[in-house]
C-alpha cells in the first residue's frame, strides 16, 4: 500500500460489519484510513523516515458570516489559502476541530496539530475541581473520535497554561500520560509561553515555543530565539529533542499601510514576519513554525478590550480572507522552504 503523505495523500476505506451469532449482518461501518510513520529521531520530526519541516498557521473556526460552525466551503477555502501561502500544516487553536476540517486535511495532505480545550490559564484557574475532568475528558473524546486520520501526526495540550508551577506540572503530566495510554503512536507536545521557566519539557516527545520578538518586546528575533534554545538544550529535560515554534507574529490591521511602518500596520506586519521566519528557518535544531494566525478573529472584550476592533488582528488574512501585505512575504518564504530536510 502507498504511504499517505503531503505530496501523495493516498487513503483506503476500511469496513467494519457486525454480525449476529448467525452471520446475519446487522451494521457496518466504513472509515477512510491512510498509511504513514510519525518517528522522533532525536532533535528530528521524521515523516515516512524524512525529517520534516513544519511550515503552518494557527487557525481559529471563526469566521463573520458563520461564527464558528464554518460550512464545508468556506473551511476549504481557507485551506486552499493556507495551500496557497505555501503551508503544509494547520495547528487547531485551541481545541479539537470539526470532523469535516480533518476530512479534508486527510484529502489534500495538510499536517494537522490537533490539541485540547484549555488555554492561557492560571494555576488557580487549573484549581478548579473541574477542570483536570474536562480536560481529560476532551482528550479522551478527540483521540477516540479523531484516532484515525492520518493527516494528525501530534497531540498538543494545555496551550500557554501554568507549566511552570509545581500543581501545573501535575496537570500537564497526567494529561501526557492519558495521551500515551489512548495512542502510543503519535507524539506528544504543548506550546508554552513561560519563557526560561518551563518545568515540564521532560514529558512530552516535542518541545514547543509561543515567542513575540519585535511585537511584545523589541529583541532582535534571531538573539531572542537562539537564546531560548540554548536554554532549553542546557538547563531542561526538552535537551535533544524536537523543537517547534508554535507561534510567532504581529498585528495589522487591514487598510492600515503607511510608509512609518508603526506596529499596527500591514507593512510592519509584513517586515516582522520576514525577520521572525527567517530567523526561524536558520535556527539549529528547530522542526518547524506555526505563524499566529491565519486569519484576524473575534475576541472577548472583557479580557482582551484593549486590542483594535475587539480582534486579534494578527491574520495573515482578515477576517473576510483579505490578504494583508504580508501574504506574498510569507507566501514567497514558505514556497522557497523544502517540506524535507
Amino acid at each position: 500500500m502507498a504511504p499517505w503523505s503531503p505530496e501523495s495523500p493516498q487513503l483506503y476505506e476500511l469496513e467494519t460489519v457486525l454480525k449476529d451469532g448467525s452471520g446475519k449482518e446487522e451494521d457496518d461501518l466504513i472509515d477512510r484510513v491512510g498509511f504513514r510513520e510519525i518517528r522522533i529521531l532525536g532533535r528530528d520530526l521524521l515523516l515516512n523516515g524524512r525529517k520534516l519541516f513544519v511550515k503552518g498557521f494557527c487557525r481559529h473556526e471563526d469566521h463573520p458570516q458563520f461564527g464558528c460552525a464554518l460550512p464545508y466551503a468556506a473551511i476549504q477555502y481557507d485551506l486552499m489559502t493556507a495551500k496557497d501561502l505555501g503551508a503544509n500544516s494547520i495547528r487547531t487553536s485551541h481545541y479539537p476541530n470539526d470532523e469535516i476540517f480533518l476530512d479534508l486535511c486527510d484529502e489534500q495532505g495538510i499536517l494537522v496539530w490537533e490539541e485540547n480545550h484549555a488555554r492561557g490559564l492560571s494555576e488557580e484557574n487549573m484549581r478548579n475541581p473541574n477542570f483536570e475532568r474536562q480536560c481529560e475528558d476532551c482528550i479522551r473524546e478527540m483521540i477516540t473520535a479523531h484516532y484515525n486520520h492520518p493527516s494528525i501526526y501530534i497531540w498538543g495540550i494545555l496551550n500557554e497554561c501554568a507549566s511552570n508551577t509545581e500543581y501545573g506540572e501535575s496537570c500537564y503530566a497526567a494529561q501526557y500520560a492519558l495521551i500515551q495510554e489512548l495512542d502510543p503512536s503519535r507524539p506528544r507536545s504543548s506550546a508554552s509561553c513561560q519563557f526560561k521557566t518551563d518545568r515540564c519539557f521532560g514529558y512530552p516527545e516535542v518541545v514547543s515555543y509561543n515567542i513575540y520578538p519585535k511585537w511584545y518586546h523589541d529583541t532582535p528575533v534571531k538573539e531572542y530565539l537562539e537564546d531560548l534554545y540554548r536554554w532549553v538544550q542546557k538547563d531542561t529535560e526538552g535537551a535533544g529533542k524536537p523543537f517547534l515554534v508554535t507561534e510567532i507574529g504581529a498585528g495589522a490591521i487591514y487598510g492600515y499601510r503607511t510608509p512609518y511602518k508603526v506596529k499596527g500596520s500591514e507593512e510592519y506586519q509584513a517586515e516582522t514576519l520576514k525577520e521572525q521566519i527567517e530567523a526561524v528557518f536558520s535556527q539549529e535544531g528547530c522542526s518547524g513554525i506555526y505563524i499566529w494566525q491565519f486569519c484576524d478573529i473575534r475576541v472577548c472584550d472583557s479580557w482582551f478590550g484593549t486590542r483594535p476592533r475587539t480582534m486579534n488582528n494578527k491574520g495573515i488574512v482578515d477576517e473576510y480572507r483579505r490578504p494583508k501585505l504580508s501574504y506574498e512575504t510569507v507566501r514567497e518564504l514558505f514556497l522557497g522552504k523544502e517540506n524535507y530536510r
